[in-house]
């Protein structure tokens, strides 16, 4: 599949641009569940009735690619109880009463780190998971013994609505400043470039500016063009480099990561905090007072909310994320998680589902995807459960950006049906394998 410069043009939408971020006040309660991120469900090391600080361990981590959890207020551990998450899934979480103090636990400290070992494993303790959305454990990504050409910070920010991480990049440019030195240092890239879109110009020159002073890393301005943040998309519009289907970016000598993240290691190293709170753009037309806002890990969604005034109208749909790739949530009870880098609450005339129709054959979808995929031949090869035709259609390179469905003038569920699609190749492909065996 050709890669190229294809994509939509969405609204940008960014109502919180150059608003410093403003921490909340602690919430009376957190809901911590043990699965914020991709890989196996930390394991659950406290009880009711034990005292916890900010940074206390309630969760530790649960084989190779998992993450720890750690308590983001201070108080007592009221009860673990299992909780709907987005995904679907019932998986345990660890809820605490808050003692509105903010405590942090005396056992913190920064971490001694002197090879690159200590550093991976420093950053494996520190809870941090992809911040920008996808939630992969960092250290995961980081540990590889594969030379590094390029480390591609991730500051495209391509979604409407979502400005925090422009926002972190601009609040907090010594914590970027020291998680770039530290990438520097102990992963040893030829080349530490970070890409940002060129409609955020208060990002641009603060990290311009910082990138003179340090002279660790290169700035490249990318065109506004939605899904300009994907991994694939970022590192070919950086580097020229395709990562090639059901490849990962260290396949072409890269690694990508978030903005955030880097400033969230850059954090920890000074500190030794580990990640208990997020930086979280409060937006939509049902918001009152649009902010960006700090707040603790496992805050319900109703409690950021009210703290940026509460709703002009009640809402209609609450989104985790932006409105291309988000996750409709299903109550305002939801916390807030470790990748939660946005929260939207819409009203009701602006959550309604067009109502889809035929296919006219226009071919939009396929020429605005970024990888080319035509989505018409896949919705047409699932339902004639035509699993090899999947695979030569290329569909795991789809990566469910929501393009097909945003430009089709036919409305239909293009992406949801991509999606399908990719789950049911795993299937085929995972009966294959075996059968190999």
């Amino acid at each position: 599949m050709a890669f190229s410069l294809r994509g939509v043009h969405t609204p940008h939408r960014k109502n919180t641009a150059n608003m410093t971020a403003v921490k909340m006040d602690p919430p009376r309660t957190v809901t911590l569940p043990v699965s914020m991120h991709i890989g196996k469900p930390a394991t659950v090391v406290v009880k009711p009735g034990d005292k916890v600080f900010v940074g206390t361990l309630v969760a530790e981590a649960n084989g190779f690619v998992s993450s720890p959890v750690y308590s983001s207020v201070s108080g007592t551990v009221a009860k673990i109880s299992d909780i709907l998450v987005s995904s679907g899934q019932e998986v345990p979480a660890i809820i605490i009463e808050s003692d509105g103090e903010m405590q942090l636990d005396p056992e913190i400290a920064p971490p001694v780190i002197s090879s690159k070992e200590e550093f991976i494993e420093a950053v494996k303790l520190s809870g941090i998971v992809g911040l920008g959305g996808a939630g992969f454990p960092t250290f995961v990504k980081l540990n590889t013994t594969a030379p590094i050409e390029e480390l591609l910070i991730n500051g495209a920010e391509c979604e409407p609505y979502i400005t925090s991480d422009s926002v972190t990049m601009t609040d907090r440019t010594e914590d970027i400043a020291d998680g770039i030195a530290a990438l520097k240092k102990y992963l040893e890239p030829k080349k530490i470039i970070i890409g940002i879109e060129k409609n955020k110009p208060s990002a641009i020159k603060a990290m311009q500016k910082l990138a003179k002073e340090t002279g660790n890393f290169t700035v490249k301005v990318l065109p506004s063009i939605y899904p300009q943040g994907g991994e694939k998309v970022l590192t070919y519009h950086i580097t020229g480099k395709q990562i090639p289907e059901g490849k990962l970016p260290i396949d072409v000598g890269c690694v990508v990561i978030n903005s955030t993240t880097v400033a969230t290691i850059g954090a920890y190293i000074k500190t030794g905090v580990p990640l208990v709170s997020k930086c979280v753009t409060v937006d939509g037309s049902a918001v009152k007072t649009p902010m960006n806002v700090i707040a603790p890990i496992g805050t319900t969604l109703a409690d950021v909310f009210e703290f940026c005034g509460g709703f002009s109208e009640e809402p209609k749909k609450i989104i985790y994320g932006g409105p291309m790739m988000g996750i409709s949530v299903p109550s305002a009870d939801a916390p807030v998680l470790k990748n939660t880098n946005a929260i939207l609450a819409f009203k009701a005339k602006d959550a309604i589902l067009p109502e889809a129709t035929a296919c006219i054959s226009c071919g939009s979808c396929a020429n605005n995807c970024p990888f080319g995929i035509n989505p018409p031949l896949i919705e047409k090869a699932v339902r004639n459960n035509d699993v090899e035709d999947l695979e030569k259609l290329g569909t795991n390179l789809c990566m469910e950006c929501g393009c097909c469905s945003y430009v089709c003038p036919a409305k239909r569920p293009l992406v949801q049906n991509n999606k399908l699609a990719k789950g049911v190749l795993r299937e085929y492909l995972k009966k294959k394998e075996e059968e190999k065996q």
